[in-house]
Order: C-alpha cells, then structure tokens, then sequence
C-alpha cells in the first residue's frame, strides 16, 4: 500500500501546482492528485512486470546458446538459478498481476529495449554474480537476492530512472516507494503461496484515501488564513520572500494539525521536516522547523487544534491511563 509520508508528497506537489495555476478548480486539482496516486500503484504493477521480462531476455539467451552448432558444456548446462528463481515463478503465475497486466496492455519491450539492457547490467551487478554462484540454493535465498534486485538494483538504476520519467511525470519520485512495496510484497510471499496470494491494495485502510483527500482540500480551503499564520510568524520575512515550496509544506503542516487531531503533533513535524529536505532548498528543513515550531506553540495557545486518542501522545497535559 502507498505510504502516508508519498500521500504528502502528492498532495505537496499538487497544492505547488494548483498554486502556480491561478483560478485552478479544486475539484480538478483533487482528480490530478488521485490520477498521481493510481499512477503510483500502477508503477508497483508494472516494476514487479519488469523483473519477468528480464528473466524472459534471460531465458532466450540459455536458448540461443544451446542451438549453437558447436555448444560448450557451459551452453548445453546452463546455470538457470536467476530464470528457475521460486519466487519469480510465483509472481509469474500470480493472477492478481496477470489481470492487471492484461487490462492495461503495457509492456516494457517497447520501451528502447529496458529489459535487454538491464539484464546486460545485471549480469556484471556483484550480488547477481555471488547469487548465482552460492551453494546456497534455498527459497529464503531465492527471496532474498529477488528483494535486493529491486531494492537496490532497479532503484539506482539509470536506464530504469530515465524511462520512468519518459512515460509518466507522476514517477519522477516514486521509485524509492515503490520499490519498498515490491520488498514488503516479496517478505509476505512464502514458499506454498499459490497464484492467488494477494497483492499490496493501493490503500491501507479506508482512512488513508480520505486522509489524502482531506489535506489537499482543506489546505486550499483555509489557504489564506494558513498563509497569513505563517507570514505572522516569519520574522523580518515577507511571505512573498519565502520560497513557494517551504510555504507550501508548511501549509500543509498546518491543515494535518488541524484536521487530524488522531496524528500526533510529533509525527506531523517529523514528517513535514523530511519532506523539507527533499524538496526544499539546503536550509529549508532548519527554516521550516523554527517556523513551524513559533506556529504550533501559537496554535497550542489559542486552542486552535485538539488531539485526541493516541494523538494526545507527546502532547502538554496527556497523562498515560
């Protein structure tokens, strides 16, 4: 399921957007934010597609090499430990993914040979090579090396990066998210998992769709008056002075505060101060936590918020029951 912390970053990006927009509809902004969430998950689809196509490439070289008319004893006895991987035979026949594949008719041969040229990479990649040499031949190992394929080698590879961003804008940051999801989904496969093991839902609860809904709307909607708390407290700065993203994530901020009294004021600083990092200037992070910091003290004062539940956690005045 996409995270909370990529739930923000949507919502983020597409507040930035609407605001750049001048009249944008908030109606149409909220189906955007959706289509870059469904975009996401059909990212998670295509990514576990993706290891399948290499084995193919895989498997029609063993091919090519046995029909050779002078073989090699390498050629007629292949090492097939990355093709016959378990694991991979289970996504293979997995049916969730097999409907979702079929319906929408997308494939990666198309794009300037991807898998071809990953799998060129991979054979040169050091834990393919010690993979395919262990003596290990065990499904925890088989799971293991599957996991760090997408981790690490789909993750930081270019090839895949650069296709990414020529298909959809919506991917140019989600590689990192997804391919966590694509872990999680492999640590809960098991070797006597059948093809109708589920996938990961695009949601995990009911409460994560509204939760996104929620903050890009109400964001908007209180635009102004979240605008003018946070020009009230940046000292010797003018709101026009203070870049639009560092504006933005605080805005956000302020409507998760707000809004979702279960989220505790801990969490949504935490959150909001990565977020900074990343998509911020090099000093956003710290600027963005004083400010903020001014903001929730005045907020705590004038009882613009209330926590409840487990959101009470961390806050002035909780007593643990």
């Amino acid at each position: 399921m996409i995270s909370r912390r990529l739930l923000r970053i949507k919502a983020l990006l597409i507040l930035y957007a609407f605001n750049r927009k001048k009249g944008d509809n908030l109606d149409d902004a909220e189906k955007e934010l959706f289509l870059a969430i469904n975009e996401t998950y059909d990212l998670y689809h295509y990514l576990l597609q993706l290891v399948l196509e290499v084995v193919d490439i895989a498997s029609g070289k063993i091919e090519t090499a046995m029909q050779k008319k002078i073989p090699s004893h390498e050629d007629l006895y292949p090492n097939r430990r990355f093709v016959d991987n378990p694991v991979i035979s289970q996504i293979e026949m997995n049916e969730a993914l097999r409907k979702f594949m079929l319906k929408s008719k997308f494939s990666w041969s198309v794009l300037h040979d991807i898998p071809g040229k990953l799998f060129n990479e991979l054979v040169n990649w050091e834990p393919y090579q010690d993979y395919m040499k262990s003596e290990d031949t065990g499904y925890k190992r088989s799971r293991k090396f599957l996991s760090r394929f997408f981790t690490e080698f789909i993750r930081t590879s270019e090839e895949v990066h650069n296709s990414l961003e020529e298909i959809s804008i919506y991917w140019n940051d989600d590689i990192d998210f997804v391919t966590m999801m694509i872990e999680k989904t492999i640590r809960g496969i098991k070797q006597d998992s059948g093809p109708l093991h589920p996938l990961l839902d695009m949601f995990k609860t009911s409460e994560d769709e509204m939760f996104a809904k929620l903050l890009l709307r109400k964001a908007v909607m209180n635009s102004e008056k979240y605008l003018d708390l946070i020009d009230q407290n940046t000292t010797n700065w003018e709101i026009e002075r203070v870049a639009l993203m560092d504006t933005h994530v605080m805005q956000l901020a302020i409507t998760e505060i707000v809004e979702f009294p279960e989220i505790p004021v801990k969490v949504t600083l935490n959150e909001y101060i990565e977020i900074a990092k990343y998509y911020c200037t090099a000093k956003s992070s710290t600027f963005v936590n004083g400010i903020l910091d001014k903001i929730i003290r005045e907020m705590r004062d004038k009882s613009m918020f209330k926590k409840s539940g487990r959101g009470l956690i961390g806050e002035p005045g909780f007593k643990k029951s």
